[in-house]
């Protein structure tokens, strides 16, 4: 039987005594990966029942936006030494969420799926947008320094006064 939404894909990390950690160390940690993953296995097989004719249109873009959200996690979790990156893939992964949205309500539009699924599935959605954007306000705490990477000081933009009288002057046309 397939875990659902609410069961750990992955058990969690726990330390000598037992207790869990209360840090991810890998992507696969991160509850929003985790439901993000459950929400792509629901997506794809309520697409099954789709019409043969919407394969390579409707499907597979249901399919492709909901796997998408979880890939965008993990390319979050590698960039994670840089906070802009990692918050440019997150919002890249609440992007596909949005996406994946849209093609649910276009399904139930076509009549593709039930009222009932499209609220489920929709509120799966909804649910790793909930933790995405948690995730996003909160990336500091996921984007913690190296404290075993080395660092370069910061170059010196600006010239002192002494060096500046020191410096010949160069005049240009522009």
């Amino acid at each position: 039987m397939r875990p659902t939404v609410s069961e750990p894909v992955i058990g969690e990390p726990v330390d000598q005594s037992g207790q869990p950690f209360g840090y991810a160390r890998r992507f696969q940690e991160l509850v929003a990966y985790r439901k993000a993953r459950a929400l792509a296995r629901e997506v794809f097989d309520a697409s099954k029942l789709f019409p043969a004719a919407e394969a390579f249109s409707l499907t597979d873009q249901l399919r492709r936006s909901s796997r998408s959200i979880g890939a965008q996690i993990a390319e979050a979790w590698a960039k994670r030494r840089y906070p802009r990156h990692f918050m440019s893939k997150l919002t890249d992964a609440d992007g596909e969420q949005q996406e994946t949205q849209h093609w649910l309500t276009t399904a139930f539009d076509c009549g593709y799926l039930s009222s009932e699924e499209t609220r489920r599935l929709g509120g799966l959605c909804l649910e790793v947008g909930r933790l995405l954007g948690s995730m996003i306000a909160k990336a500091g705490s996921f984007c913690q320094p190296d404290p075993d990477q080395l660092h370069e000081e910061a170059p010196a933009y600006r010239i002192s006064e002494e060096t500046e009288a020191d410096s010949p002057t160069f005049l240009t046309d522009h």
